[in-house]
């Protein structure tokens, strides 16, 4: 079958193609070739002369016993040059019988394969990806008439296939190819004549399409592509890497107990596994975090680690480094104990601190309104020191190179933390007194007066009962021997009449009615529960019995007297 125009295919032209109007398939009255070598005629078409660009003018060649397609000397087929205005005979003959041929390739080297078929498309042929009819002696043409579109499929044939390209060796006389060797590999061809290319214009590294040239890359471009495509490949590698020792691997760890070199780490409050490990690696102590959490977890007493300050070795074993936190002889913390009042805890700051004495002490007087005290805690008269009862007992990381305002800070916040999370404001309502700041007054003299936690709840009451207006047994007054030390900064037990009673200051609770002015210590939480939730069994008075760690309670005054008169038998008065 002649060959006209775009190639061949399973899908003839669309009568809407601009060839399918004058001098296209539609009117073409060419004679047809059939298959079983008959001509077709087709009379009431006249014979027309066409020219179809440069898509192969040539004679066409089949498979088996038809001729075979030719190479041009660069091993690309072409079809033989025809003179431009004239089209091959009306009948095509197809040979009977030819002996069978040496095959090639794509490159026009022998393959020992199955012959190439001619009418297969190009890479550069646009409509190359249409499967070709197949040929047979005996079948006849479906393309001749527009009724035939598309064609019926021939009963009992397969559709010829394209035969699989085989790898390319360019063969010793070819050298290298034109894409690793950085040229166009043109080699001069642009002079070729146009009906020679033929309609793949198939010139080594160039392709015609739309009247464009597309120049295959150079060389130097295959180096950047390879370049960039191995780094890629390390760089996912790398991550990929690190990835699967984050998730899957072993946590990088230190062996050891430490290298000698000591270092101080500050655990903040409420900080968990892998905050430790943070603070702990950035001091260089562990080598990672995720060894840490792993010790951590792994010892049956990791999870009470507490807040701190440690003093640590440098490059240990996570696990060396959990068990050391857990001693005690790795703890630097400053240790407020209940009750502690606000002199003495300012003297332990500055020697924490490592700054002259006193210079606490000094912060607090002038600075104290800028600590964090809550807004009911400002402003009271007559106090002697406005932080008092706000230096929470409790253990605090603190270490040299810290401010005295940094700390006073922290334990005014871990106070008011406390009283807010006990609900002071609404609370100290509800047991008569006038706001949270009597309440923790009340709280710091059930600290200073009870010898047990078990006597707190009882020392409660005590107070409670005589704030009463209905107290007629102490007219209000509380007379704690416990005020009247903290006005004179003192801790005596053995205090004369004559001396409390010519004291008229605010604090001595012998002479004044109701509560001090402030607080007189700091309570810890047993005293805070106990101001909380008195004893409910009408306590009146108590007396310290052996006058060290044993109180006993009483609710009139005949009981008190007797328990009085233990008490001084225990001192050989």
């Amino acid at each position: 079958m002649t060959e006209y125009g775009r190639g061949q295919g399973s899908e003839p032209w669309h009568p809407d193609d601009p060839l399918y109007g004058d001098g296209g398939w539609g009117e073409q009255q060419a004679a047809q070739p059939s298959y079983d070598g008959q001509a077709q005629q087709y009379p009431q078409q006249p014979q027309t002369q066409q020219q179809y660009g440069d898509w192969g003018t040539g004679d066409q060649h089949g498979y088996g016993d038809q001729s075979y397609p030719q190479y041009d000397q660069y091993g690309q087929q072409y079809a033989p040059q025809q003179p431009q205005h004239q089209q091959p005979q009306h009948q095509q003959q197809y040979p009977q019988q030819h002996q069978p041929q040496q095959q090639y390739d794509q490159n026009g080297w022998p393959t020992g394969s199955y012959p190439q078929d001619p009418y297969a498309g190009g890479p550069a042929d646009p409509y190359a990806q249409q499967p070709s009819a197949p040929y047979g002696g005996e079948q006849s043409d479906y393309y001749g008439t527009p009724e035939a579109y598309p064609p019926p499929e021939p009963p009992g044939r397969r559709r010829a296939e394209p035969e699989p390209q085989t790898d390319w060796d360019p063969g010793p006389d070819q050298g290298e190819h034109a894409f690793f060797a950085g040229g166009d590999d043109d080699d001069g061809r642009d002079d070729e004549p146009e009906d020679r290319r033929g309609r793949g214009d198939r010139r080594g590294g160039k392709e015609r399409r739309g009247g464009k040239e597309k120049k295959r890359r150079s060389g130097l471009a295959c180096l950047v592509v390879v370049v960039v495509f191995g780094g890629g490949l390390a760089g996912v590698s790398y991550f990929g890497y690190q990835f699967y020792q984050d998730r899957f691997g072993s946590a990088p760890d230190f062996a050891g107990s430490g290298n000698g070199e000591q270092v101080t780490v500050t655990i903040p409050k409420g900080s968990g596994g892998y905050a430790i490990g943070q603070e702990l690696k950035k001091m260089g102590v562990v080598k990672s975090v995720d060894a840490f959490v792993a010790a951590q977890a792994a010892n049956p007493d990791g999870k009470s680690i507490q807040d701190g300050v440690y003093t640590m070795q440098k490059e240990m074993s996570a696990a060396s480094a959990v068990e050391l936190m857990l001693s005690p002889k790795s703890r630097n913390n400053l240790i407020i104990a209940e009750g502690k009042r606000n002199r003495a805890v300012y003297e332990l700051i500055d020697a924490r601190l490592e700054v002259k004495k006193g210079t606490t002490a000094k912060v607090a007087e002038t600075k104290w309104k800028t600590l964090g005290l809550p807004e009911w805690a400002m402003n009271h008269p007559d106090v002697k020191d406005p932080l008092e009862g706000f230096l929470f007992p409790s253990s605090y990381a603190v270490a040299k190179g810290q401010t005295p305002e940094d700390v006073l800070k922290q334990m005014v916040a871990r106070a008011t933390e406390k009283y807010e999370s006990l609900d002071f404001e609404a609370k100290s309502k509800s047991l008569g007194l006038d706001g949270p700041w009597e309440l923790v007054t009340v709280a710091s003299l059930v600290q200073a007066e009870g010898k047990t936690h078990d006597d707190f709840r009882k020392m409660s009451e005590v107070i409670y009962n005589r704030l009463k207006p209905t107290n007629t047994e102490t007219n209000q007054k509380l007379q704690f021997d416990s005020s009247f030390n903290y006005l004179l900064g003192q801790s005596e037990i053995d205090i004369s009449a004559s001396e409390i009673n010519s004291n008229p200051d605010p604090y001595n609770t012998y002479t004044n009615r109701g509560l001090p002015p402030g607080p007189i210590g700091n309570p810890g939480e047993e005293a805070l529960q106990a101001a909380l939730k008195p004893t409910t069994e009408g306590w009146m008075y108590f007396v310290a019995t052996d006058g060290m760690h044993k109180t006993e309670f009483a609710k009139t005054i005949a009981e008190h007297d007797r328990l009085v008169d233990k008490f001084n038998d225990s001192r050989n008065n």
